[in-house]
């Protein structure tokens, strides 16, 4: 089975491994696009105004800005699973993971950068700012990965169980294009929004604690304050609906 995750705002600035190169990522193929897309911002960094660049970064302090316009080629990386530490990825606890666990997730977990487009949770990222959604210009930025990288995931996924773990937004990166698995959360009948993210962290932790090769495992091993409450098919999608019933 292989999972896919959102990445975070929140980021780790440690990073202490090499720079990237077309070893830093999966499909080595496409290296030469993801330097396009970083052309491009790059290129509108250089370009565009203060309250843009503020924009840009999701940030409300001017002084903060030189923090984030080092050159990304040159700066030092660390695994993608440990650069994001938003919410989900402080539910999902990596670190405190045992090794078996780790591992698992290294190796059948996919993030969805927003500058770098997919890659998998081993490979390395450098410290950067780019808030979702925000535009580079003309530069659709969501498009381009699709465009360029569906086929790739198409074949890397073809005889994978998928887990979609991603917020909704991510579906403009790229959808499956056969059978896959999505969780909503619901508590007193409203649909989680925000702490959606913490139980997807959650469900990642769990996958790999189990091992889990099918979804049907992640069903029959959920916390107990998460109940099945309904499954809905939409096309491909198999939509889970979880119902909380206490706090984390």
């Amino acid at each position: 089975m292989k999972i896919l995750f959102s990445p975070s705002e929140g980021k780790d600035e440690n990073c202490t491994q090499k720079p990237i190169n077309e070893n830093s990522f999966i499909f080595k193929e496409l290296f030469a696009y993801r330097m396009q897309a970083l052309d491009k911002y790059e290129k509108y960094i250089q370009d565009c105004n203060l309250e843009d660049l503020k924009e840009l970064f999701g940030i409300k302090n001017e002084s903060e800005i030189n923090k984030f316009k080092h050159d990304l080629r040159k700066a030092s990386t660390q695994s993608a699973i440990t650069l994001y530490n938003g919410v989900s990825y402080e539910y999902l606890k990596f670190n405190s993971l045992n090794l078996e666990s780790q591992n698992y997730i290294l190796e059948n977990t996919l993030i969805f950068s927003n500058l770098f487009g997919v890659v998998k949770a081993s490979d390395t990222l450098p410290f950067y700012k780019f808030k979702q959604g925000k535009k580079l210009g003309n530069f659709n930025i969501e498009k381009f990965y699709k465009e360029y990288f569906s086929n790739a995931l198409d074949e890397y996924l073809k005889n994978e169980e998928i887990l979609d773990l991603r917020a909704g937004f991510y579906d403009k990166f790229y959808i499956p294009k056969k059978k896959f698995f999505t969780y909503k959360f619901i508590k007193n009948g409203k649909v989680v929004s925000h702490f959606a993210k913490a139980y997807r962290g959650i469900l990642l932790a769990l996958c790999a604690n189990i091992k889990a090769k099918k979804n049907q495992e992640v069903l029959d091993n959920l916390p107990s304050n998460l109940k099945l409450k309904e499954i809905q098919i939409k096309g491909l999608k198999e939509e889970i609906i979880l119902e909380i019933s206490d706090s984390i």
